[in-house]
């Protein structure tokens, strides 16, 4: 998998990024990450890619021609790499998904990650100011996302939550195959309480059943808990299930 991200302040995604699951992700090469500075596609002595908004307001908006003369030539190289490799024209192996990221966007979620972690090419516009020029999200961008109801100082703080929660789906990222599939939200509920040794920590103990070695009952135990868990946290991912199911 490849995965552009174009931002106004790389480090912000270049220090998580190469930590931890991540770093081994792309030494294993099971991912192909670049974090590019967007003032590089500038042609002005200054770099300048903010403008005052037409019609008055606050701030400034990201000026839309080096978004596109970065997407486009990230969009061309990545043809002409996979075309190299595959020796093919196939449109579907080439494709290469816009996103942005922006509080107007869908809610990023565990299902959103599992999409974007089929997808061949990620590349991620990080906005900041007052945003992006309108025309880049209605003829350059294939999905707005937004990581959660706040505002961030910019986009690239939402790039690297997003890039994380995605590359760990991929195949060989996480120690153990199932890792994943047992993590949070992943069916619809918070995960259940784990536990580790000391067996008993101040005189508080571990549930018996998780002692018990009888995993049919240890199963239904965290099935229970993870219940109860996202009924006390977050009763509208229970809401959200009983709908669906409706």
């Amino acid at each position: 998998m490849k995965i552009d991200i174009l931002t106004l302040f790389p480090e912000i995604c270049r220090a998580p990024l190469n930590e931890s699951m991540m770093k081994r992700a792309q030494e294993n090469k099971i991912v192909d990450l670049r974090i590019h500075n967007l003032r590089e596609w500038t042609t002005d002595k200054h770099h300048v890619v903010d403008d005052a908004p037409f019609g008055g307001g606050q701030g400034m908006v990201m000026k839309p021609e080096p978004i596109f003369t970065a997407v486009e030539s990230l969009r061309n190289e990545n043809s002409k790499t996979s075309n190299a490799e595959h020796r093919t024209s196939n449109v579907e192996r080439l494709a290469s998904k816009v996103v942005l990221m922006s509080p107007a966007g869908r809610r990023f979620d565990q299902e959103l990650a599992a999409e974007l972690a089929g997808e061949s090419h990620l590349i991620i516009i990080c906005g900041h100011y007052e945003g992006v020029d309108h025309r880049v999200i209605e003829h350059l961008v294939d999905l707005e996302i937004s990581i959660g109801d706040y505002v961030l100082t910019n986009g690239a703080i939402a790039a690297a939550v997003l890039v994380d929660a995605t590359v760990r789906l991929l195949a060989g990222v996480l120690g153990h195959e199932l890792s994943a599939t047992d993590d949070s939200f992943s069916g619809g509920v918070l995960e259940g309480p784990q536990y580790t040794r000391p067996a008993e920590f101040r005189g508080w103990k571990v549930p018996d059943v998780l002692l018990s070695g009888n995993h049919a009952e240890i199963a239904a135990w965290r099935k229970e808990e993870a219940l109860k868990r996202t009924k006390e946290n977050r009763p509208d991912l229970i809401k959200e299930a009983r709908e669906t199911d409706s």
